[in-house]
């Protein structure tokens, strides 16, 4: 643990590295690149939070918890393309921040590249945390950094154009069930469902529930039960189910086809509630249904907080003490209110949904959640992932059928 940060980078760190070429933020005091030796009584936090400035409540939180470390803060803030780079680039220089929040897939990527502790070094308790959220931060048998909070997707409906066309919501617990119901509502002259299958990484998120959904794992993209995933997607375009737009909607276009009211479903995140709230019509959720039914597993957004390496190992402690504050369930409370996260330990959940009822659905799909990198992925996934959004384009557009699309996808991974 003492060995320079800037010498434990992976070859392949060092590659994401190499094609830096600038990274932008905006913070909340000064530079957030200045060395820690200048002043060992302030310590740098870097998230991904530039809608926050230093008068936001999540900022005032991190002076909080760097007062109550005996410290104080320097916090900058970067768009999250901007983050991973500038963190490989900092642990190159032996320049990485005390205390890092990233976006979860991204924690494999950086602790296989050796720029964070583990918890076994950083003493970080997890204890609480729901196990299929802290799995997206778990490489081989360790775990780095811990969960801020979670969202994830799920089916917002609109009641009105159920109503209309007679589909009783608690009849859809399945996929034979919720394409019954879309059959209905195409019947009753409205539209069905509305999602994202972008040729990005949005695509194969908004994909991955009704993937792992029919049983299938990310390690057998041309599995019988993936296929049967491919072609519920097709089978809904092809009956004018789902509009064909999905092929380039991202999901705030998506959210847009269904703000219109037209929609009976639209796959979406805890990100559109307040968009939901302004819509102009009564919705509802549900978790996203598998197969055969029962809650299919979600993939999961949100940050973890991590502890990156230091070439001075004393600054661990404080660091963990910063992080534990943040991660309090006090804390945590606040934290996924303003974020729009579910909380990632069941003590907080209760308390979210007691605040808020509305909640419950969401807490639901973030139970059943499952990290991108879970399985011990870590820096497979981005090559299967894209693998699959391409399977996923191709047998949308109509130049592959589902099957050869994923066989495809399969060879192109090995």
């Amino acid at each position: 643990m003492n060995r320079p940060a800037r010498r434990r980078l992976t070859a392949a760190a060092l590659t994401v590295v190499a094609v830096t070429t600038s990274a932008t933020a905006c913070s909340s005091g000064g530079s957030g690149t200045s060395t820690k030796a200048e002043d060992g009584g302030t310590y740098t936090i870097w998230d991904p939070y530039p809608q926050f400035d230093k008068s936001s409540e999540w900022a005032k939180l991190l002076d909080s918890c760097g007062t109550e470390a005996g410290v104080k803060i320097k916090r900058t803030a970067f768009d999250t393309s901007d983050l991973t780079n500038k963190v490989l680039l900092a642990a190159q220089q032996g320049n990485s921040a005390d205390v890092l929040i990233v976006d979860n897939p991204v924690v494999s990527t950086l602790a296989e590249g050796g720029v964070l502790t583990s918890t076994d070094d950083s003493k970080l308790d997890v204890s609480k945390v729901s196990p299929n959220l802290l799995a997206a931060g778990q490489v081989g048998e360790k775990t780095y950094g811990t969960p801020i909070g979670a969202n994830t997707l799920a089916l917002y409906y609109n009641k009105a154009v159920l109503k209309e066309a007679g589909v009783d919501i608690a009849s859809v617990k399945d996929w034979p069930s919720l394409t019954a119901a879309l059959a209905k509502v195409k019947a009753a002259g409205k539209k069905g469902i509305t999602f994202s299958a972008v040729g990005t990484e949005e695509g194969s998120f908004q994909f991955l529930p009704w993937f792992w959904g029919s049983g299938a794992r990310l390690t057998a993209l041309d599995s019988d039960q993936a296929v049967s995933a491919l072609s519920l997607w097709k089978g809904w375009l092809d009956k004018g189910y789902a509009p064909n737009s999905v092929i380039n909607n991202t999901q705030t276009t998506s959210w847009a086809e269904f703000a219109t009211g037209d929609y009976a479903f639209s796959e979406n995140g805890t990100w559109q509630l307040a968009n939901a709230e302004k819509a102009g019509f009564e919705y509802g959720v549900i978790p996203v249904p598998g197969a055969s039914g029962g809650n299919a597993a979600a993939p999961t957004g949100g940050e973890f907080v991590t502890m990156p390496v230091q070439d001075d190992s004393g600054r661990y402690a404080t660091s963990q003490k910063i992080v534990a504050c943040l991660t309090s369930a006090d804390n945590l409370l606040k934290t996924d209110t303003t974020l729009s996260y579910v909380a990632p330990t069941t003590e907080v959940q209760g308390k979210q949904i007691a605040a808020n009822a509305e909640l419950k659905p969401w807490v639901d799909a973030v139970q059943a959640a499952k990290g991108r990198t879970s399985d011990d992925l870590g820096t497979k996934y981005p090559k299967i992932s894209e693998q699959l959004w391409k399977a996923v384009q191709s047998a949308l557009s109509g130049s592959a059928s589902p099957k050869d699309a994923l066989g495809s996808a399969q060879s192109a991974v090995k």
